[in-house]
């Protein structure tokens, strides 16, 4: 559904004709104009009125219909096609998901396709409806100002996660992994689960963050077609930005993965701590119930049955050699 619809004359937005063709055609007609189309989620049909005014490539439309692309950036003979995954932090289950969003820049006009909740659109146009001296710049500042936001907005997630991460960090290094702040929310998970999913959340955000570098790049440098090169330098801010943001994904990754060995070598040493715990009280329960086998043989002679210090001497060896191996696994920190 087209959730928005305006044409910028001279950076100030005006109401044009409801015809998508007419207010295109008066867009281009006033050379300095352009008209900006936001959607929603469109079904085919309503995306197949769009798509046919403004001339756009079908594999284009294709991509746009069907959501689930990698970031790219495609240029075509009539307009330039560009994909974004902005992404979304959710404070309570301390999660990250991606949409998805679409720029077609073309001649005189944007068109911006946005699926899911994460795209930052509205607050975009707004911004840029206050800054008309941007505006005047056309379709390349929108391009600009929706590619920056989504950077922008990679390094709030960015800090949030390594909020996160610090936290299971304290949880895995404690003595009782009992953690605290947000992280506590998922004690009752295994702390090998509340890992991988940390990893799991990493790797959206690597998804969406990581491709988009490419596209960047490329409109940093002259030639892109529909992208003014007064332009250059603003895109090499947001490339400068975007590397950043890959940096701290790949130090995140490599953090948690590391997280993730040292508290499979903890399991190591506490099982083995565990195992010696086990072993030296059996070798403690061995030794009476060595004795007590030996004087409890059916022989008709066996040394100091007939004695009356005998039951009491068995007993006090038994006594004096679990106390000697107590004493000994103590020392050697088995027990």
């Amino acid at each position: 559904m087209i959730v928005d619809r305006a044409i910028y004359r001279d950076g100030r937005r005006t109401d044009g004709p409801a015809d998508l063709s007419d207010a295109l055609a008066e867009a281009r007609a006033e050379g300095d104009a352009f008209l900006w189309v936001g959607l929603y989620e469109p079904t085919e049909q309503e995306f197949d009125l769009v798509s046919t005014e403004f001339g756009m490539h079908p594999l284009a439309v294709e991509d746009a219909l069907k959501a689930h692309q990698r970031p790219k950036l495609e240029i075509y003979d009539d307009s330039l096609f560009m994909v974004l995954k902005p992404v979304v932090y959710d404070s309570e289950q301390d999660t990250v998901s991606s949409g998805e969003l679409m720029v077609f820049v073309g001649d005189s006009f944007v068109v911006t396709v946005r699926h899911g909740e994460g795209a930052p659109l509205h607050a975009v146009r707004m911004r840029l409806e206050s800054e008309p001296k941007v505006l005047r710049h056309g379709p390349t500042a929108v391009l600009y100002a929706v590619s920056d936001a989504v950077v922008d907005h990679y390094i709030d997630v960015g800090n949030e996660l390594q909020v996160d991460l610090e936290e299971l960090e304290a949880q895995v290094f404690s003595p009782n992994e009992g953690g605290s702040g947000r992280a506590r929310r998922t004690d009752s998970q295994p702390t090998a689960e509340r890992i991988y999913t940390f990893k799991r959340q990493v790797l959206e955000f690597r998804r969406a963050a990581g491709p988009l570098a490419e596209p960047i790049s490329r409109l940093t440098r002259a030639g892109v077609p529909f992208v003014k090169e007064r332009s250059q330098p603003f895109f090499r801010d947001v490339d400068d930005h975007l590397t950043r943001v890959n940096e701290q994904v790949e130090g995140l990754d490599r953090l948690v993965s590391d997280i993730l060995y040292a508290h499979l070598a903890q399991m190591g040493v506490r099982q083995n701590d565990d195992m010696r715990k086990i072993s030296a009280w059996a070798a403690m329960a061995a030794v009476p119930t060595l004795l007590a086998g030996i004087w409890g043989m059916n022989f008709q002679h066996m040394p100091e049955l007939a004695q009356v210090w005998g039951y009491p001497a068995a007993l006090s060896v038994m006594l004096g050699a679990v106390t000697f191996l107590h004493r000994l696994f103590k020392r050697n920190g088995w027990l």
